[in-house]
């Protein structure tokens, strides 16, 4: 079905031929040197691996650590965002300079302006700007431009790929090395005891007491002295270097708390029980000397007489131990410090470690023996040793016993000595270190040095690491020896172990390796001597290196003797007392473990080596009646010797037929010719019971034969014998039996990382023979390459006769079946060829079953991976590479292969719901086994097999289709991440046929090089989707696009796991092409962008599911074109109103896309996350970046404009995605927060839908082991953990934000730079077509768009070039057209043209020039262009206080420049107008220099502004600019209600103007009707009709000034009522609202219009805070026209008196100097004259909203009494003696009334007082007005709902309380005692007397409430208070009760009291 590939003609060798054809380096066979650890050559083979994929993913990720390296060299992009953070600080300090000389000239002199203008200077003038070019060369000349210095690789400025993702990621496995695990150093520094006499020998060992094992070897070291050495010289005269060593590297695999390092000391052999020995020891000093002079000599004396005699013998001495877990972790409270004080550190013993034992359950996690403090121990006390208790199962009780606090051994009495050593975490390469065979270890610089040992370790547990270097040591423990029955003199008991070759003594072989300062091997070792005992035990440890190939005589011996100590005469040193023996091999097995032997008491008979001493030989004697009496143990640690029966027999029979010695004989059988088959296949299928641990240890040994039995079977007895199956069988159960018990150690696909590194380095097709190196001969027989494959040391030359006959071979159907062959020529064929290993395993694989199947399945990757090796391996031995790949392999076997990939693709289809993890594994196993024949087989063939498994793998079983495709998805990524996985797509290739039958000329007509071919445009099209032809010819990239337009369906169950998966799948690739030297042409990466066209239309599909980046969030308005800079405090935000205002929306915010995305009005909300839509964003731009243009543009000339709009928006939505934010927003967010939440996101979808992958399970669990295998290990690691704690911490470095600003610039510059050469495409192609109109709107807006945001200022200057190029071609777009755009336009120009920096500037201002020129040629006169620049100007200027004017200046001198250069329109009136134009724009720049004066104060700035609104009172544009700019203001500084009625000024604004257009029933009179809202909306009526013609062009011809505007106005409004809590106030502007809908019978609105009113009147009832009101006077001339001036000031809710006089002091302090301001404390009226000149005086005094009586009808509710206030009160106390406060009788109250020149809330807050009145009280009028109050307040406090016992009883006690000072009762005596004479008092005075009564009636009536609330506990405090009110009371009846007789003279009938 394939196509052959032909190349086109005339292919020249260019960039694009590597496109073509696969290298022929595609595969290489690497023969690696295996690592030697030693510096003597090791004896094992060498490794083998295939090398190829060498750009593929596979090997080589795109991680982070990679993009940072490419991204060092980048060009840092100049932004204005960041520029501006600069500027400002700078500007600050020159902002007084400023101000001052401004004030020179008075404000607005149109002299200062063109003064200051004339002066300023202009920025560089463009070169070309004023030249007339043909549009083509100005398009030409643009895109030259733009392509230079552009970014080759997009994506290498993008984020790295998610690692997460990455399942083709396959680590290299790690190369194998003998395991090692913690290692630490111990050295041994200094031993000194009390008194020196004798030398002493220590050993080091370490013990798990938990285990009770010795989980080391021992370390023998000697500190003694040289004169204490020399006693010993006569016995060892040749001291060998290797035994010097004084420090020692353990390595602990498991490390726990219960470790103990252990000291033993020995002493030489003498007279006397352990403890005579140690006596002296314990009692001398060698301080004391003259005390102990004689002694002391007599015991030196004595030991040298015990050396020369005894010299080899010892005997123990002392013992102690160290528990490391106290070095280790400061549990223990050790100090540090290198302290020699015996009292810190007594070994482990004093009592401040006791504490540390009691909480010592300590988990095994404290135990990290790889970095702690290194510390030196001075271990002081030793325990002496106990002669009947030296095995280990006592060490083991002592050491338990040492751990508790109690312990027994405390409290023996100690050997006192000074031990020193050091315990440090061992170095990565130590110097100087032998291995425990002695061979030297790199680094080994000199030989000469003392060296340092490594101890092997016995792990505590299984170990499962496979053998890698030889090994061959033998371990003898002689434990006890029990004489006691034998007689004679045997009491001083030592035994003699040697290893014997042979029964002659001289063969005994010196394989025992020396102690310390002693030569390095012996030939026997002699156990330590226990002073008269006859039932020793020893704690001896004899180590041997033996001999690799044993033989049946091999032997230990041991011998017994008694020494005799004193010297007597002819009594002998050593006396023979016992033998024997143990034979080392038996049936081919060495014999270790523990014995209990009988010892004979004669020499053992000749030939006893092949027997045991169990064996009662006649006539010897035996001790104790043959009885075993001897008890040893034999350890090995060999990789030579398995110790485990199966693998034992396996190996022996294995060798058997190598060597082909039959008979040979086993414990069971004897092995003959006859049934050596059937015992080797159950042998075989034994296997899988053998230890795992063993089988992990062996396992190369173990594969190597299982594959020779299958690669060449043996020929017994002249007939092969097939072991096919077998061997297979045994294979699959032992990997998948290694798989399932080493679960930890896996990559993340599954793969256990023995057996993968297995097959990269170690496995390897046996050859015939370990011969001498000779070429690959050609056809003889198979590869004679010296490889050897690692027998097991046993390699004694084969019979030559077998060499022919073991080559015989078949391979037939059936696999078991051996047939002879026929002819002759088929004999030489078949000894040519030995079975090859991949097609016997395809063989066996396919024809497998039951659990032999299933087990090859659960592991499919090791068979494919030994298959691919083994094919790699065979093309390279046998010459093949050369061969077509046709060729390569006979049929049989591709067919084999075919059925397999068949079977498994069915197993994935039928399991996937049911084994989820095998699935998984299987799935990514096939994908890399197709990925490799990709670089093996032809290519056709294996793209059928990818065939074969879709065709399976579909979605016909649709249980759950997600998982399937996930499946899919992760194998066609797998596929897809070949080397050469361009070149399989043939990107040269033509969709379709050429035109004609030369195909030359065809080519010459192309653009690019002479054979990219001339593409028809039927065929375009056909590019750009996925079509049949596109599918066949790029196979691959077909595919992974079907897969991801599949996914992204907008009706499709796109699962977000699945499109983060499609999408970084895509990414991936794209970023390895990127990545790849080979395709750094141009030309090339067009042809490989050919592969992936269709990516554009699906991406176009899919707009309406990606995330809205254009969403104007509140944070940060995306239409503003002000830039907010967040940290500003006094700038937050903008309101939308004003963004919106800016952006040019007529519309409130929730609409803003109608007006910004036009086709994407009715956008679903979003179904991809950010980040995804992000990637596949960055994958389009990609295509659009890398795509021939040619193409491009033919492929756009035929969209339609809806498509072509789709295409726009989806630049548009670019553009806003890749923005910069700049560095500040880098500091503060890290990209990881997000995606964090993201992936939680997926996962959990995944939970729910049961697709969660066991691969990503196993990814998480490998993720918190070592997570990437091999070859980049540590510091890709690092990497990759340091980010993801990145998610965690946000705080980068500087140079990190600095680096990724550079980044995130450049990949900003690029993505916008590719939108706009998209764009210059787009506008091509309008031009050739007639329907441009509504095409080139949408492109201008993307433009606009693109100036909006924060773009580099190389990106401008381009993009302002096409604009100008634009507005060139199709002035009438804006001139004619919409309003809209031209507005959008001049505001973005003029933005620019205040820009920081000066190119940009430039160019903004060479086209803003263009733009007045061009407008002033069509219409000679440029109305337009000058309202909209000057509205602009002044919505720029009223909200950005950023914005500088000085380099506004500059541009509009620059302006100026060009006008003037104009040669053209010199003599029209043209410069003229711009210079007025430029002076108009000059003033507004003036009062922008007043503001930023003021920026500090908000006060000033909006009364700034509000006198500039004024000012415009005539230009309705400019006034309503205004005010939305005082709206913006408000909004950021949180006074919502004041935007709220700058809004409503607007409307009305509006409104008044509509209504003078035409008379319109529906829509509001004027300002008339927003008279309900505000009383002060009547100002914005002062516009008469003589003033403004509303037909005059350029006037109101702003988009608020319509219908839907003045909708928008309102909509706004009712928001920040809203947001101001002004519920009630929404109610009055939806009044005038709903009439508009109804009439426009909009019931959407209406309804949501309504939702809104239930909202606001369902608030009304919430607890709100309106605003507080302060006077504030200001006096004295520093405050210039506000001198004098008293304003009343709205502060937000709950402002304290202090908050704002803080606020002012501090102000006005900054301002004018601290010593200057003073704030004037009381409210007194302010007399000028008393106050300093040179001062600044403040006045604030809380006021309060006043109301008249009349008032408080309408005014109910509490929002009532804080709208449309306009006057307010304060009260000042005096007495008239000038003092504030008096007694009673003398306090006078004085109220003073404000009025303010408007109502608040208005458009400020602050107001002036324009009349001011005062009343003053009398002192009684005082007391009437406090009873009133506290009657009040009694009132208020008994009729609360819910009642309020403690605030009742709070204002109860104030009332009737201990006759309180001033209290009620006091005012009554002061007023009411008797009646004044002043008549004027008689009213006053009867109303005091009424509110006392009042007030009595209140008081019973709260009396009442509160014993109605009380409890028990209460009871005696209300009688308190019941008892005070009946004195009260009766204190106040007679004043209550006296009336003025006066006062009630006219009535006709005298009323009683009780009638009031």
């Amino acid at each position: 079905t394939r196509k052959n590939y032909s190349h086109p003609p005339g292919a020249e060798p260019g960039p694009l031929r590597q496109l073509l054809e696969f290298p022929s380096d595609d595969l290489e066979l690497l023969l690696q040197e295996r690592e030697c650890a030693t510096i003597e050559p090791p004896k094992h083979a060498a490794l083998w691996s295939v090398r190829y994929q060498r750009y593929s993913t596979t090997q080589t990720p795109h991680n982070s650590e990679r993009q940072r390296e490419k991204q060092k060299g980048l060009v840092k992009q100049t932004f204005e965002l960041d520029e501006a953070t600069i500027d400002r600080q700078d500007e600050q300090d020159d902002s007084k300079r400023h101000s001052v000389s401004l004030d020179d000239t008075p404000r607005g002199s149109w002299a200062s302006s063109i003064f200051d203008l004339k002066n300023s200077t202009p920025d560089a003038l463009l070169p070309s700007v004023l030249e007339r070019t043909a549009a083509e060369d100005m398009d030409r000349r643009n895109a030259e431009n733009r392509q230079q210095g552009r970014h080759a690789d997009l994506l290498g400025l993008y984020p790295a790929p998610d690692e997460d993702e990455a399942i083709e990621r396959c680590a290299i496995p790690e190369v194998p090395k003998e395991h090692s695990g913690q290692r630490i150093m111990v050295k041994c520094l200094s031993l000194k005891f009390e008194i020196e006499i004798e030398p002493i020998f220590g050993t080091l060992a370490l013990y798990d007491v938990r285990e009770k094992k010795k989980i080391s070897e021992d370390f023998h070291f000697d500190l003694n002295s040289d004169q204490m050495k020399s006693l010993l010289r006569p016995h060892s005269p040749h001291v060998a270097i290797s035994t010097l060593a004084r420090s020692a590297i353990f390595s602990i695999t498991y490390p726990s708390p219960d470790i103990f390092l252990v000291i033993k000391l020995e002493k030489v052999l003498q007279q006397g029980d352990i403890g005579e020995c140690c006596e002296p020891y314990m009692v001398m000093k060698e301080s004391d000397s003259t005390k102990h002079k004689e002694k002391l000599e007599k015991l030196r004396a004595q030991a040298e007489q015990m050396c020369t005699r005894l010299g080899r013998f010892r005997m123990p001495f002392a013992w102690t131990a160290i528990h490391l877990l106290n070095i280790v972790s400061s549990v223990g409270g050790l100090d540090r410090s290198d302290s020699d004080s015996d009292t810190e550190r007594k070994g482990t013993w004093n009592e401040r470690k006791k504490k540390g034992f009691e909480r010592m359950s300590v988990g095994e996690d404290m135990c990290n023996f790889t970095n702690f403090r290194p510390a030196t121990l001075t271990v002081t006390n030793f325990f002496k040793q106990e002669g009947d208790r030296l095995s280990d199962e006592d060490l083991y009780k002592f050491l338990a016993d040492m751990r508790r606090p109690s312990s027994v051994l405390r409290r023996l009495r100690p050997v006192t000595a000074q031990l020193k050593i050091d315990i440090s975490p061992a170095p990565e390469a130590p110097h100087y270190c032998l291995s425990p065979e002695l061979l030297h270890v790199k680094p080994y610089p000199d030989p000469r040095v003392r060296p340092t040992k490594e101890v092997l370790e016995f792990p505590a547990r299984y170990v499962y690491t496979p053998h890698t270097t030889y090994r061959n040591l033998l371990y003898v423990y002689p434990q006890s020896v029990n004489f006691s029955s034998r007689q004679g003199s045997v009491r001083n008991i030592a035994v003699k172990v040697q290893f014997m070759a042979g029964e002659d003594p001289s063969q005994a072989m010196p394989v025992i390796f020396g102690k310390s300062s002693c030569a390095e091997f012996y030939k026997e070792a002699y156990t330590q001597v226990i002073y008269h005992n006859k039932s020793p035990e020893f704690y001896e440890e004899v180590k041997m290196k033996i001999p690799a190939n044993l033989t049946d005589n091999h032997h230990l011996l041991f011998t017994f003797y008694h020494i005799s100590c004193q010297t007597k005469q002819n009594t002998p040193l050593e006396t023979p007392v016992g033998y024997t023996w143990i034979p080392l091999m038996q049936h081919g097995r060495l014999r270790t473990g523990s014995f209990s032997l009988p010892v004979s008491v004669d020499k053992p008979p000749p030939s006893y080596s092949v027997l045991t001493p169990d064996v009662q030989l006649p006539g010897m004697k035996w001790v104790d009646n043959h009885k075993g009496v001897f008890n040893v143990e034999v350890k090995a640690a060999s990789s030579v010797h398995t110790q485990d029966p199966h693998l034992d027999k396996f190996f022996t029979l294995v060798y058997v037929l190598e060597e082909y010695s039959f008979p040979y004989r086993l414990k069971d059988v004897i092995i003959t010719e006859a049934n050596v088959e059937a015992e080797l296949k159950a042998s075989m299928a034994a296997l899988k019971g053998a230890l795992l641990d063993t089988c992990v240890r062996f396992l190369h040994q173990l594969m190597s034969k299982l594959i020779l039995l299958i690669v060449h079977p043996p020929v017994i007895a002249g007939q092969i014998v097939n072991l096919g199956r077998a061997a297979f069988e045994a294979m699959a159960l032992l990997v998948n039996q290694i798989h399932k018990n080493l679960e930890g150690n896996q990559d993340h696909h599954g793969r256990n990382n023995l057996l993968s590194s297995y097959i990269h380095y170690c496995f390897h097709l046996p050859t015939t023979e370990p011969c001498i190196p000779l070429p690959p001969s050609v056809g003889l027989a198979s590869y004679d390459l010296p490889i050897q494959y690692a027998t097991l040391s046993r390699a004694t030359a084969r019979p030559t006769s077998l060499l022919l006959s073991r080559s015989k071979s078949i391979s037939n159907s059936n696999p078991d079946l051996a047939s002879t062959p026929a002819t002759p020529d088929e004999e030489v064929q078949r000894i040519i060829g030995s079975k090859l290993l991949h097609e016997e395993l395809a063989l066996q694989w396919v024809v497998s079953t039951s659990t032999v199947r299933e087990a090859s399945l659960q592991q499919a990757w090791f068979f494919f991976q030994l298959m691919v090796k083994s094919m790699s391996h065979h093309l390279f031995l046998s010459s093949r590479l050369d061969m077509p790949r046709r060729q390569r392999f006979p049929d049989r076997f591709v067919d084999d292969i075919a059925a397999l990939v068949c079977a498994i693709s069915a197993d994935i289809a039928s399991r996937y719901h049911k084994d989820v993890e095998l699935v998984e594994r299987l799935n990514s196993s096939l994908a890399f086994f197709l990925n490799d024949l990709l670089s093996l087989l032809d290519r056709g063939f294996v793209f059928n097999l990818v065939r074969s498994y879709y065709k399976q793998v579909h979605l016909h079983t649709a249980q759950n289709p997600n998982s399937l495709t996930a499946l899919r998805m992760d194998f066609i990524r797998i596929v897809c991440s070949h080397e050469h996985y361009v070149t399989l797509n043939l990107p040269c290739a033509t969709l379709s046929p050429p035109a004609s039958p030369s195909p030359s000329t065809s080519s010459t007509t192309s653009q690019s090089s002479a054979f990219s071919c001339h593409v028809q445009d039927q065929g375009v099209v056909s590019m750009f989707e996925l079509s049949v032809p596109f599918r066949q010819q790029h196979f691959l990239s077909g595919l992974l696009l079907a897969e991801l337009s599949l996914i992204l369906e907008p009706d499709g169950e796109g699962v977000f796991f699945l499109h983060k998966k499609a999408i970084s799948a895509l990414h991936s690739l794209l970023c390895s092409h990127d990545a790849d030297p080979r395709y750094t042409d141009p030309q090339v990466r067009s042809h490989i962008a050919q592969l992936y066209l269709p990516l554009i239309p699906i991406v176009m599909e899919t707009l309406g599911q990606l995330y809205d980046f254009t969403d104007p969030s509140p944070q940060r308005v995306r239409h503003a074109s002000v830039l907010v800079d967040d940290n500003d405090p006094d700038n937050g935000t903008i309101s939308q109103s004003v963004a919106m205002a800016i952006a040019g929306s007529p519309l409130p915010h929730s609409k803003a896309n109608h007006f910004t995305l036009p086709s994407v009005a009715g956008r679903q909300c979003s179904t991809l996350s950010a980040e995804c839509s992000r990637t596949l964003l960055v994958c389009f731009l990609w295509v659009l970046k890398n795509a021939d243009a040619g193409l491009l543009e033919r492929w756009i000339s035929d969209l339609s404009v809806p498509q072509i709009n789709r295409l726009l928006d989806l630049l548009h939505l670019c553009l806003s995605c890749f923005e910069y934010k700049g560095k500040k927003a880098l500091q503060r967010i890290n990209s990881l927060t997000f995606k964090k939440s993201q992936d939680m996101k997926a996962r959990l979808e995944e939970a729910i839908l049961g697709t969660i992958g066991a691969r990503q399970e196993m990814v998480r669990r490998c993720r918190e082991r070592s997570p990437y295998g091999g070859q980049e290990n540590v510091r890709w690691r690092k990497n990759v953990t340091h980010w993801r704690q990145n998610a965690d911490r946000v705080d980068k470095t500087k140079a990190e934000v600095e680096q990724e600003s550079v980044v995130d610039g450049n990949l900003a510059t690029e993505a916008a730079l590719i939108a706009l050469d998209t764009l210059e495409v787009i506008v091509k192609t309008v031009v050739m077509s007639e329907l441009k109109e509504s095409v080139l709107v949408g492109v201008l807006r993307v433009l606009l768009h693109s100036m909006a945001g924060n773009q580099s200022a190389l990106f401008l200057q381009h993009c302002f070039s096409t604009q100008r190029a634009l507005v060139y071609k199709f002035p009438e777009m804006l001139f004619e057209e919409d309003t809209e755009l031209c507005a959008d336009l001049c505001l973005r120009l003029l933005r620019h043209c205040s820009s920081s920096v000066s190119s940009i500037r430039s160019h903004a201002s060479s086209s803003l020039y263009l733009l007045m020129r061009q407008n002033f040629e069509i219409g000679n006169n440029f109305a337009r262009v000058k309202m909209q620049v000057t509205m602009s100007l002044s919505s720029l200027v009223g909200t950005s206080m950023k914005f500088n004017e000085e380099h506004l200046r500059r541009s509009l001198k620059t302006i100026l420049t060009y006008a003037e250069d104009d040669l053209e329109l010199r003599d029209s009136p043209f410069p003229e107008q711009v210079q007025d134009l430029v002076f108009n724009l000059h003033m507004i720049l003036t009062d922008t220099v007043k503001m930023k004066e003021h920026q500090q104060d908000p006060e000033m700035l909006i009364d700034l502004m509000y006198r500039i609104a004024k000012g415009y009172q005539n230009s309705p544009d400019l006034r309503l600019t205004w005010l939305q700019n005082m709206a913006g203001k408000h909004s950021e500084r949180g006074n919502h209600a004041e935007a709220a009625h700058c809004l409503v000024h607007s409307a009305a604004l509006v409104a008044e103007y509509l209504s003078m257009l035409e008379d319109c029933r529906y829509l509001p009179i004027g300002c008339v009707s927003f008279q309900s809202i505000s009383s002060n909306v009547l100002e914005e009526s002062a516009v008469s009709d003589d003033i403004l013609s509303p037909e005059e062009e350029g006037i109101c011809s702003g988009k608020y000034f319509s219908e839907s505007g003045l909708v928008g106005l309102l909509e706004q409004a009712a928001a920040s009522f809203n947001m101001a809590a002004m519920y009630e106030a929404i109610n009055e502007v939806y009044k005038i609202l709903c009439p508009i809908h109804e009439a426009n019978r909009d019931f959407k609105k209406l309804a949501s219009v309504h939702g809104k009113l239930q909202d606001a009147f369902n608030k009304v009832y919430n607890q709100r805070m309106f605003g507080t009101y302060f006077r504030v006077g200001l006096y004295g001339c520093r405050f210039g026209d506000l001198d004098e001036q008293e304003f009343v000031y709205k502060e937000p809710s709950i402002t304290k008196l202090a908050e704002i006089s803080h606020r002012l002091e501090e102000f006005y302090s900054e301002r004018f100097g601290d010593d200057v301001v003073v704030i004037i404390k009381d409210s007194n009226p302010v007399d000028k004259n008393k106050l300093d000149p040179n001062k600044a005086y403040l006045q604030i005094t809380y006021v309060e909203p006043f109301f008249d009586t009349y008032e408080l009808k309408e005014r109910i509710t509490y929002f009532d009494k804080n709208y449309n206030l306009r006057t307010f009160m304060y009260c000042t106390p005096f007495t008239l003696d000038g003092r504030a406060h008096g007694d009673l009788h003398e306090q006078y109250k004085r109220k003073t009334i404000l009025t303010t020149s408007h109502a608040f809330p208005y458009i400020k807050t602050r107001i002036n007082v324009i009349h001011k009145e005062e009343i003053v009280l009398m002192p009684m009028e005082v007391a009437i007005e406090d009873m009133q109050k506290k009657t009040q307040e009694l009132a208020f406090a008994t009729h609360q709902d819910p009642a309020d016992p403690k605030m009742l009883q709070m204002v109860l006690q104030g009332c009737v309380g201990t006759t309180v000072n001033q209290g009620p009762l006091e005012v009554a005596q002061v007023f009411l005692s008797e009646i004044p004479e002043d008549p004027k008092l008689f009213r006053h005075h009867n109303k005091l007397r009424l509110c006392f009564k009042d007030f009595s009636k209140r008081c019973e009536d709260a009396l009442r409430k509160n014993k109605s609330l009380i409890g028990p506990d209460q009871k005696e405090y209300h009688r308190e208070l019941e008892r005070n009110y009946t004195k009260l009371r009766e204190a106040l009846f007679p004043l209550i009760n006296r009336k003025i007789p006066q006062l009630y003279r006219p009535l006709p009938l005298p009323t009683t009291p009780t009638q009031r």
